[in-house]
Order: structure tokens, then C-alpha cells, then sequence
């Protein structure tokens, strides 16, 4: 992933984009059944926590691929939401994630980040790391294409 941040839409005030943000996320059922918190919100960039438990792991004991891949799907989506207008929200179009070393330790964060916003379309990567006696390791990369929704009923923010 490169350091560019996205530029920001004019309506996009830190503030509201945070508010609106966490209200949809308090809003999710399955990051509440996985225990995911929301850590950080920024324009085109969002950051979720998981902490390891035996109520998403593995029959080896490791962080199942769906907690991985849910926590990183999320953080990606809701990094394309904080550079929508106000009532749009947006929908998970498709996803390809690389499991790249099992997610073992003591918390795993997903690092949400818009890559290009568009319209209807936007690009978004997301790293998961998992932290263990203060280190982190890449254990997973998604690349999302994020779909906008506008005046449709149930989705928005």
C-alpha cells in the first residue's frame, strides 16, 4: 500500500465522518458476535481490533479465515463510506483476500484504506496484523471493490 491519501470530498467534516462511521458499525451484528472493536476513523482510512478467543478460532487454534476476512472486508468498506456523501452507503461488490501466515496473538487489527474512490466504484485494500509481545506480522491482505448506494431503501449510512 502507498502513504497517498485520497483527497477528501468537501461535504467530509472528521467529526461527522467519525460519528457516522462508528453509528454504523455499533449497528453490525457480526462485529459484535466476533467481539471486533472500531479503533480508529480518518478520511479514507479505519482501523478494527479483534481479540483472539475460542469463539473465532480454528480447529488448530489460530483465528479462523472468515474472522479474518470479515474484520478486513469491514475495515476496507467502511474506509470507502468515510469519503461518501451524507445517506449513500456502500456494499462489498467483491473481494479477494491473501491469508498469509496463520492469525495467532494477542490482538489482530485490520487497517482499512481507500486505494481510488469513484463515484460508484471504489478500490480498497485492508492489512491485518496480528500483535504479539509488541510486534506486529502481516497475516492477511484484502483488496476490495466497494459499490455506492444512494436512495435505496435500508441502505445508507
Amino acid at each position: 500500500m502507498t502513504d497517498q491519501t485520497p483527497e477528501v470530498p468537501m461535504h467530509a467534516v472528521p467529526e461527522e465522518i467519525g460519528r457516522r462511521v462508528r453509528a454504523s458499525f455499533d449497528r453490525q451484528g457480526l462485529m459484535r458476535t466476533l467481539g471486533a472493536t472500531l479503533e480508529a476513523v480518518s478520511p479514507g482510512a479505519v482501523e478494527i481490533a479483534l481479540t483472539p478467543g475460542p469463539g473465532v478460532s480454528q480447529q488448530h487454534g489460530f483465528v479462523h479465515a472468515g474472522a479474518v476476512s470479515a474484520i478486513a472486508d469491514s475495515a476496507a468498506g467502511y474506509a470507502g463510506l468515510t469519503l461518501m456523501p451524507p445517506g449513500a452507503g456502500v456494499l462489498t461488490a467483491e473481494f479477494k483476500i491473501n491469508l498469509l501466515a496463520p492469525a495467532a496473538g494477542e490482538r489482530l487489527r485490520a487497517r482499512g484504506r481507500v486505494v481510488k474512490a469513484g463515484r460508484t466504484l471504489t478500490l480498497a485494500q485492508a492489512e491485518v496484523f496480528a500483535e504479539s509481545a509488541g510486534r506486529e506480522k502481516l497475516v492477511a491482505l484484502l483488496t476490495a471493490t466497494l459499490m455506492a448506494v444512494q436512495d435505496r431503501d435500508g441502505i445508507g449510512d
